[in-house]
């Protein structure tokens, strides 16, 4: 299968944010949610189909203009399944935040079922002066389930220098993954990233949770977890704090 879904939010030019592109193909299709008015949009990606599978291609373009303000939300988790023998499933991201503008990626977590084969690729370029607050969270195994294999790789830019980059594997193929040098034994890992002029506090700390600044306008937060409640309890507060400053009134 494949499939492909775009996003573009622009000011208004009256203190919101319109959608001018709102465009989706199962399973990547978006909503609009939430009450109309206020400075920002809310939209929801909604799982049309299984999956993904072995050799789907599925790809989500964001784009926020100068003064628009958009939060990006799943209405469940999304499951990486296995299919007939194929290439792994690749999910391709991108977004771009214009300066003045404003970005929200808060999904619900991935699952990496058994068997599954799948990549995910991000791809995030703020410019100068535009603000993000950027969540991933992956799930290695439903409930008493070997994890599936995923690889994930994420770059994000800050006026046109690279803020954060990270890749991880877990799964078949990804030696050690579950050793002390990457998961320790965890089951559940979230990472968030946010940039921009106003930046949250406090930081997260705790035995399986930490924060440090990043060379740029920028913090990391990531947090390791028996599983998800875990990694939801240390970082949910965290995004909270992150969210305050860039609320959408």
């Amino acid at each position: 299968m494949r499939a492909e879904a775009a996003v573009v939010a622009e000011s208004d030019g009256r203190g919101g944010t319109r959608l001018a592109v709102l465009r989706g193909e199962s399973p990547l299709l978006l909503r609009r949610t939430g009450r109309p008015g206020g400075g920002g949009v809310t939209v929801h990606l909604v799982g049309g189909a299984a999956g993904p599978l072995r050799g789907d291609e599925l790809r989500l373009d964001v784009v926020v203009g100068p003064g628009a303000r958009l939060e990006m939300l799943s209405v469940a988790a999304s499951l990486a399944l296995p299919g007939q023998p194929a290439p792994p499933s690749r999910l391709t991201v991108t977004a771009s935040v214009a300066a003045g503008g404003t970005l929200r990626w808060l999904p619900e977590p991935l699952i990496a079922a058994a068997g599954c084969d799948h990549d995910v690729v991000t791809r995030v370029d703020v410019a100068e002066g535009g603000t993000l607050l950027w969540r991933d969270d992956l799930v290695c195994g439903r409930h008493r389930e070997a994890s599936g294999a995923v690889r994930a790789d994420t770059l994000i830019r800050y006026a046109g220098v690279a803020l954060y980059r990270h890749e991880l594997a877990v799964g078949p193929g990804a030696p050690g993954w579950d050793g002390a040098a990457v998961l320790g034994g965890g089951r559940a890992i979230g990472t968030v990233v946010a940039a921009g002029p106003q930046l949250p506090g406090p930081p997260v700390v705790g035995a399986d949770a930490a924060s440090m600044r990043l060379a740029g306008p920028g913090l990391l937060a990531t947090a390791v977890g028996e599983d998800i409640r875990q990694v939801k309890a240390a970082l949910d507060p965290w995004c909270g704090a992150a969210l305050a400053p860039l609320a959408l009134v």
